[in-house]
């Protein structure tokens, strides 16, 4: 609490004395986010780029990354890196220590340039605008490199603001001798100063009479101001100032005695007053360098002797915090495992973005959404070819992406798996993160499941998926996040067992919400009112339909089904191409989705109560009464010992559709399932099959035995994904730990699930350089998207779970 008492001392005499006792938590709260957007306002948030940093303001100040080897004349144009990209020839990249409040260190391993690019970023906190931050740019050849490698640098500063330039101080006619140093005003920064430092590293040479305007000592500087939605496109921007250079080169010399190619790719030097500045260097071997932001708030400017501290402390402290959050446990207790562990969490929280812009909403409420008839599937999509879709927004949204190379942008029911970690790592992080997607609810209480925000964000997704539809759901995983943090709260509070005692001093804005039971309180109290908003939204949209059908269940209100669907995909579930009831019909019941509704109502019931909302809490827990009935008695299939999705025969009979899979699993997935429960201990077998779903590399999304096992576009047709694993993981755990009858059996499959899934991600991350979206089940590869650092790195949670002893007795960490 000493924190908290700390902040009442620092805050105006003025607020205290006119608030009372009521409002003074509202008062905290939000001094709170103030100083938690300070802390969180810069950072590497253009995370589809290789290095691209910006604070969290709509129209502000960016700087971007790029770099190519300029050796022939020939590959420039296809080997320039700047946003990231997949099968471009790297043998990994990432970063290896990564703390969102205090920067880390990324490397770059760029086998096609050949070249190890390693970006370090620190943040330094001060004045009134976020503090300043600075970055050290190395390139390091690799092994096959010639020693006389030729590479050029190019860095990217931009200001979105309208009116607003960047100025730059003035040079020699061919470019920079020494630093060069830029200057500016923003509406949202005041004023700024970036410095790009002269660096270390030698240049290369040239006798060609181009030299005289053409300096390859030089730092040059090209300058320009485009209008401001080009802004994004900088490495197009480059490619057109090149190719003018390249022309007057061509036109003055001749293509026969043309300077030598790390010339004729030197932009000219055009350094003037502008809203786009391209600093370019050209360095032969290994270079080094620094970009260093000072606000002219914060008092002081940085420097590159401040740049070397700030790393050494912020690698100190991301080692030391790690090892006491994260640190794996037997028989993962390794440097090997260490090292993969701090990259995978590193990489999950260096994959935050801030975005901004526009979405693309269809509205319509065209009567084919509602999905009332038979055949209705060929009705919505009659209605999406009608396109009546419009432009909505702009919006903002603080986020951790899944991929940055392939889906670098927010994802509703990703980003609840991505938060798990960081909950442990960063509690006020997490929740500032929930915050935001809640922020973008709209008044019936729908949140559009992909976050396509701005021209940027579009460039990367085809457009017949760029639309949202206000009836399209997407599982709650939000409330993952909320449950764990209920917890934290309870153990705060003296209400839980606490877990181990800590060994270093956290800074208090990570844990200020969980560690201050009245500030949680708050933040829930003011979310509260939007997780109800969203629970009835899903009630009203996404209801299933009993009566029609004289369907017999416990409940005639708990029966839910995706809106969405087609024959081939239930793309809302999440769940994509898994096989579901055929054809579709508007009397189909989905088990994935009332067993999302059950975890929902459960976790709402708890923030209620918390918050003080009884009957809101009876309700929730009447209803999470009636799905607990009712997934026995309309998806509970006896013959097959599992449960299956339901729909109505051709008789109009209800009739259940069992395909042994991921579907089969949610209410266990979620804990809705009693210790003792029969139907506990034939999940467990179900899971437990190496025939079914149990392999060496973790569980399969179909049973092995499914005729539409591997079949079509086999996306969770058998291989292995890794959100679903840890949460089969977790509630193995959780049974494991509980008398009952199958707490040995699920002992035992928590070791075993534990072992194959973290060995799986781990040799294929070694062997590959990177995390991958899903894992083959036959050989344990990783497969589709690289560079899936979202719930991939969940692993690392896995690896810092105890292993359980088989005669059941023995320390278990209690959190999850």
């Amino acid at each position: 609490m000493g924190f908290l008492r700390q902040l009442t001392a620092g805050l105006s005499l003025f607020h205290l004395v006119s608030a009372t006792a009521e409002s003074t938590e509202g008062v905290l709260h939000s001094e709170i986010g103030r100083l938690n957007n300070e802390s969180l306002f810069w950072g590497p948030y253009r995370p589809n780029l290789y290095f691209g940093v910006r604070p969290r303001l709509p129209s502000s100040v960016a700087a971007a990354l790029s770099w190519v080897k300029v050796d022939n004349y020939v590959d420039v144009q296809g080997n320039v890196r700047y946003t990231c990209e997949q099968n471009e020839d790297m043998a990994g990249y990432g970063w290896e220590e990564y703390d969102t409040r205090k920067g880390g260190v990324q490397t770059i391993h760029d086998a096609k340039n050949q070249i190890d690019m390693t970006t370090m970023f620190v943040k330094v906190p001060g004045g009134a605008h976020g503090g300043s931050w600075a970055a050290r740019i190395k390139g390091e050849p690799r092994d096959d490199a010639p020693a006389d490698l030729k590479t050029t640098v190019v860095f990217y500063l931009v200001t979105e603001g309208l009116d607003e330039t960047i100025d730059v101080a003035e040079g020699t006619p061919t470019g920079f001798d020494g630093d060069v140093t830029f200057t500016g005003t923003s509406k949202g920064l005041g004023g700024y100063k970036f410095v790009v430092t002269k660096g270390k590293g030698a240049h290369p040479t040239s006798d060609h009479p181009a030299s005289s305007e053409r300096d390859l000592e030089k730092t040059v500087v090209h300058s320009e101001t485009v209008p401001l939605h080009h802004l994004w496109q900088a490495k197009k921007l480059f490619f057109q100032a090149l190719q003018n250079g390249v022309n007057h080169i061509i036109k003055e010399y001749g293509p026969d005695t043309a300077p030598p190619p790390w010339q004729v790719y030197q932009l000219p030097n055009t350094a003037k007053s502008g809203n786009i500045q391209i600093v370019q260097k050209v360095f032969e071997g290994p270079f080094e360098f620094d970009v260093l932001f000072s606000s002219e708030s914060a008092g002081k400017e940085i420097t590159s002797e401040d740049l070397s501290r700030e790393i050494k402390l912020t690698t100190e402290s991301f080692n030391d915090r790690y090892k006491e959050i994260f640190a794996p446990k037997a028989p993962f207790n390794t440097a090997e495992y260490e090292k993969f562990g701090k990259s995978m969490l590193s990489n999950l929280a260096g994959g935050i973005g801030y975005f901004y812009g526009q979405h693309i909403v269809d509205r319509s409420n065209a009567p084919e959404y509602e999905e009332e008839n038979e055949g209705f599937w060929e009705g919505t999509a009659e209605a999406r070819g009608r396109r009546q879709e419009e432009v909505e927004g702009p919006y903002e949204l603080f986020s951790s992406i899944p991929s940055r190379p392939f889906f670098p942008r927010g994802f509703l029911w990703d980003e609840g798996f991505h938060l798990l970690p960081i909950l442990d790592w960063d509690t006020d992080l997490a929740l500032d993160i929930v915050k935001s997607w809640y922020n973008l609810m709209d008044e019936d209480g729908w949140i559009a499941r992909e976050q396509i925000l701005g021209e940027e964000a579009r460039s990367k997704v085809p457009a017949e998926f760029q639309v949202q539809y206000p009836h399209y759901a997407n599982p709650p995983t939000l409330y993952l996040v909320l449950e764990g943090f209920l917890d934290k709260m309870q153990k705060s509070n003296g209400s839980q067992a606490t877990g181990a005692e800590r060994l270093t001093t956290p800074d208090p804005l990570q844990s200020t919400y969980s560690e201050n039971p009245e500030l949680g309180l708050e933040y829930l109290r003011h979310l509260y009112p939007l997780l109800r908003r969203q629970y009835l939204w899903f009630k009203k949209t996404q209801f299933g339909d009993i009566q029609s059908y004289d369907r017999e269940a416990y409940s005639n209100k708990e029966a839910y089904r995706w809106r969405g669907r087609s024959v081939q995909h239930c793309l809302t579930s999440g769940l994509d191409d898994f096989p579901r009831p055929q054809p579709p019909h508007p009397g189909e019941l989905h088990v994935d989705l009332m067993s999302w509704m059950g975890m929902m109502a459960r976790t709402l019931a708890k923030v209620a109560d918390v918050v003080g909302q009884p009957q809101d809490a009876q309700e929730y827990n009447k209803a999470l009464d009636g799905i607990l009935h009712n997934l026995v008695d309309l998806h509970w299939s006896e013959e097959r010992g599992c449960f299956c999705d339901a729909t109505i025969d051709d008789f109009e009979e209800h009739s259940l559709v069992c395909h042994k899979g991921y579907i089969s699993l949610f209410p266990f997935l979620v804990g809705l399932l009693e210790p003792k429960d029969p139907k506990l201990g034939k999940t467990l077998d179900l899971l437990g099959d190496e025939s079914e779903l149990f392999s060496p590399h973790g569980l399969r999304s179909l049973s092995k035995r499914s005729v539409f096992y591997g079949t079509d576009e086999n996306y969770w047709r058998s291989p292995i994904w890794i959100n679903i694993n840890y949460l089969a993981l977790v509630q193995l755990r959780n049974y494991a730990l509980q008398d009952g009858p199958y707490a040995s059996q699920a002992r035992g499959l928590y070791n075993r699930l534990r072992q194959n899934l973290v060995e799986t991600v781990y040799k294929s991350w070694e062997e590959t350089g990177f995390a991958w979206e899903q894992y083959n089940p036959e050989t344990g590869a990783g497969q589709r998207t690289q560079h899936f650092t979202g719930w991939t790195s969940l692993v690392v949670k896995m690896m810092a779970l105890e292993p359980l002893s088989e005669s059941g007795s023995g320390h278990a960490r209690d959190e999850l």
